[in-house]
């Protein structure tokens, strides 16, 4: 027997925890099923494009911290390689490689709290995301060792970086590779077969591949959907064109095939590591630069990186003066919000939360 229901509209979150009071859907159900979706944002805005034009190009390192603050060293990353190609510079070799290896610890690190918070809302109590913390603190360790900071880095600077590694830093780091090697596999073991994640993923939310390529999603999230795009293949810049990696490429686009991308990029980004530390040579870091710096009128650039989320991007125009007189970021977060209706349209309030967070958001970068 079918029983009539009267359409009923709810707001819906926050639940992740990078939309902590600043991301809301507003949502109308039939009984349990999703009819319409709307996402509800902007509550965050901080303005850090304009408070870039208001900062020399070196202060402004600081901002791009804040924007997806899982993932700052690839943020530094692409505002950098915007600036250099702003003033036509070009990083000595090992500024280029330390570049490369601290980007890819923090992707691991990024992709770490992707799917620790992820298990989480699939109902996981706690275990699986301690242990994804865990290996992560131990890169953020390594970061304080660079530059004394552990989330906010500001490390990398135009021409390169802020300083050399110290003499502790590659032993900790040798033996951070060590040890979690056996962490992610006893991760591995716990998550990727395991029955209940496989059936509240598997099918769930699909996202086509001409869907995604129509909304302009990138990441982790259009290659789950089987489209195999990644800037550090497709443009490679720092020491890209010096590594050997595959690109992960899932089939279904579903909840967890964006899961299994992610998984399958960390162990990428470790031979990409370990492969920076057996090429990397001794040398400068960073260019001898003026402490002010000034790029000529009316010249523009735009720096793209393949950040832990999809493309990052900065396009920056120059009037002349020591600031940009634009700036525009082109964030992840924000273009791969455009899904959510293809996504949640005709499941349930519970598929809803897990696919969220299979998508993988920062509202730092989306409300910039």
């Amino acid at each position: 027997m079918t029983i009539r229901t009267e359409p009923m509209t709810v707001n819906v979150g926050p639940q992740h925890p990078s939309t902590h009071g600043v991301f809301r859907v507003r949502i109308t159900f039939d009984g349990e099923d999703i009819v319409e979706v709307e996402p509800v944002l902007g509550y965050l805005h901080r303005g850090s494009e304009k408070l870039a034009e208001e900062r020399n190009y070196v202060q402004v390192v600081t901002l791009t911290d804040r924007l997806d603050y899982t993932s700052s060293m690839i943020n530094n990353q692409a505002y950098c390689l915007a600036v250099e190609q702003l003033l036509g510079i070009e990083p000595p070799p090992r500024g280029k490689y330390l570049r490369t290896l601290t980007a890819e610890l923090q992707r691991i690190a990024s992709h770490l709290i992707a799917v620790g918070f992820f298990v989480q809302e699939l109902g996981a109590f706690g275990t699986p995301l301690m242990y994804t913390f865990r290996s992560r603190e131990r890169i953020l360790d390594l970061f304080e060792m660079l530059c004394g900071a552990r989330i906010t880095v500001s490390y990398m600077r135009p021409g390169g970086v802020f300083s050399d590694t110290p003499p502790d830093f590659w032993p900790a780091l040798d033996q951070f590779l060590e040890d979690f090697e056996g962490e992610l596999e006893e991760i591995e073991n716990l998550l990727l077969n395991n029955e209940i994640l496989m059936v509240r993923t598997r099918g769930v939310s699909p996202l086509p591949a001409d869907v995604a390529i129509n909304c302009s999603v990138s990441g982790p999230v259009l290659r789950a959907s089987g489209v195999n795009w990644d800037w550090r293949k497709m443009a490679p810049y720092d020491a890209y064109d010096q590594v050997d990696f595959d690109v992960p490429i899932g089939s279904n686009g579903d909840n967890y095939d964006r899961f299994w991308v992610r998984m399958q990029e960390v162990r990428q980004s470790l031979r990409i590591v370990r492969q920076c530390i057996a090429q990397i040579e001794p040398g400068p870091v960073r260019l001898e630069l003026p402490l002010v710096l000034r790029a000529e009128p009316g010249a523009e650039a735009y720096g793209r990186v393949e950040a832990s989320k999809g493309e990052l991007g900065f396009f920056l125009v120059s009037d002349g003066g020591v600031s940009p007189y634009r700036c525009k970021i082109r964030s992840p977060s924000l273009i791969n919000l455009t899904i959510t209706e293809h996504l949640l349209l005709g499941w349930k309030l519970a598929d809803m939360i897990v696919s969220l967070g299979s998508v993988d958001i920062n509202m730092g970068e989306v409300d910039r």
